[in-house]
């Protein structure tokens, strides 16, 4: 459990070419008296710059908000990736004055454009010395040494600059621990403010397994008053915990999915919190992220080698045979192998260990594409098992979003053992293209797939259990009839953000009717 989220620089996700632009004719906006206006605090946010899935959670959400007619704002930190990434930056008012732990600091308020009329409104904050940088959370594997200062710093500069950029806000949206002290901040170093003493607070946690923990003397170094250093607020095992204590000050908490919300609530799934987040309540919920279905529609990509839908999977084929022949394994005629794919970070939270453990090229004919990057014991293992059997298993560890694109429309079907998965993106990807997934019945995977009618779900974090859900795959794939049934259900899955949406709409009322 450390204090952030890092990932492999090989890992980022790169911009598709090409997005579909949001309808907002599809969703009736809202009328005015029922408007919300939200502010997002994120570390992470697509496409500008993110390591994993809470950028994409993030940015899916607030366009959604914002389509709807809600003012929504995103503010992040001005990374180095976001100048990479973006031509647009223009700066915008004046110089922000934040004081963090009796220092005084200087930074700038940028933004961007919406990329259509209907989107949100998205601010960074420049401070050379804390974000222009080459990493989001850090280097070459580790951490930087003053990540709580960098984004406590961030969290009063936000704060600082809302009264400008969203003078309609009425709630704080802060996600993961890098924004969790905004909630503290707010009720803190800006109470009495009216602007600021109107706001709700909702805090997200996207992953419970990164905290933010830090020794007891960061406290002071960050302005924070000494005597919240006790167990109801961040005193967590003799170490300054920063997701425990924004828990502490927020109105409303909400995780990636309603089964992972139970399972913070256990010994065994609250990595070290359960305490905390049964002591939240009614004020812990759980929503199911979405997907752009947009974006990920095997009709209308320009990265398949042939579009297809659920009546007719022909190019489905085709995309298969394509994917084969670009990873040099067997093609046999008629289709008859199955092709599992996987795509994620090669670490431990992802079944890695059960991969390597169960065997899987015992099983006859089957085929296997590893996606993705991380520890390098999983690469060389990987890569020995493709070296002994090239034509049956084949490794790619240098990730992009175009690749994933295209190897959800070749598979037959998606491996995600995961040893624990607060909501998970890419099984809901994969159903939408027809890769039936194979997956452990764990957070939002128990709440996206329909076992023996969306996929296949097992419990047992053991090679034994993964090897029997995959051969349950096996089989099915043989009889054709069987099959095409299961690859149609999972098609017609509707994994958008429309419903979630209004789930968080509700949950920001409630909070609202907290303060």
């Amino acid at each position: 459990m450390g204090a952030t989220t890092p990932a492999p620089k090989s890992h980022r996700r790169t911009a598709p070419r090409r997005r579909a632009a949001v309808n907002a004719a599809q969703r009736p906006p809202v009328a005015p008296a029922e408007r919300v206006g939200v502010v997002h605090l994120t570390a992470e946010y697509w496409p500008f710059a993110r390591t994993g899935g809470l950028g994409e959670a993030v940015s899916g959400l607030a366009t959604t908000q914002a389509t709807a007619g809600h003012p929504t704002t995103v503010v992040m930190p001005l990374y180095q990736l976001v100048r990479e990434t973006t031509a647009s930056l223009e700066r915008t008012g004046s110089a922000l004055t934040v004081t963090l732990g009796g220092h005084t600091e200087r930074a700038w308020l940028y933004r961007t454009p919406p990329r259509d009329a209907a989107g949100p409104h998205v601010f960074f904050i420049e401070h050379p010395d804390f974000f222009d940088r080459a990493g989001i959370y850090g280097d070459n594997g580790a951490d930087y040494p003053d990540n709580a200062r960098r984004f406590a710093f961030f969290c009063l500069a936000a704060l600082t600059a809302l009264p400008e950029i969203a003078p309609e806000a009425q709630l704080l949206h802060a996600h993961d621990w890098h924004t969790a002290l905004a909630p503290v901040y707010l009720r803190t170093a800006f109470a009495g403010q009216p602007f600021h003493s109107r706001l709700a607070s909702v805090l997200s946690v996207h992953n419970a397994g990164f905290q933010g923990h830090f020794p007891p003397e960061t406290m002071a170094d960050l302005g924070l008053p000494p005597e919240l250093y006790n167990d109801d607020a961040f005193e967590w095992y003799g170490r300054m915990n920063m997701l425990k204590g924004g828990l502490a000050f927020s109105d409303v908490a909400v995780t990636v999915s309603p089964t992972h919300a139970r399972e913070l609530c256990t010994p065994e799934g609250g990595f070290g919190l359960h305490d905390t987040f049964i002591g939240l309540g009614d004020r812990l919920a759980g929503i199911l992220n979405g997907i752009d279905p947009d974006l990920w529609n095997p009709t209308a990509d320009l990265e398949l080698t042939d579009p297809y839908s659920a009546d007719d999977l022909s190019g489905k084929r085709r995309c298969k045979a394509a994917l084969q022949k670009a990873y040099g394994l067997a093609q046999r005629a008629g289709g008859q192998v199955p092709l599992f794919a996987m795509s994620a970070r090669m670490v431990a939270q992802k079944g890695l260990d059960l991969i390597l453990g169960a065997d899987l090229l015992s099983i006859p004919e089957a085929q296997f594409i590893f996606l993705g990057a991380g520890e390098h014991r999983y690469h060389e293992a990987l890569g020995n098992l493709a070296a002994a059997a090239p034509d049956r298993l084949a490794v790619e560890f240098m990730f992009t979003d175009h690749l994933e694109h295209r190897l959800l429309a070749g598979a037959d079907a998606l491996l995600m053992p995961s040893l624990y998965e607060p909501c998970g993106l890419t099984q809901m990807r994969a159903q939408h293209y027809g890769a039936v997934p194979v997956a452990r019945r764990v957070g939002g995977l128990t709440d996206s797939i329909v076992d023996g009618i969306t996929g296949f779900l097992f419990d047992e974090y053991a090679p034994t259990a993964l090897a029997q859900a995959v051969q349950r795959a096996v089989d099915a794939y043989a009889d054709r009839n069987a099959w095409r049934k299961l690859v149609r259900a999972a098609m017609a899955q509707q994994f958008g953000w429309d419903r979630s949406g209004e789930q968080y709409l509700a949950l920001y009322r409630r909070a609202l009717a907290l303060r």
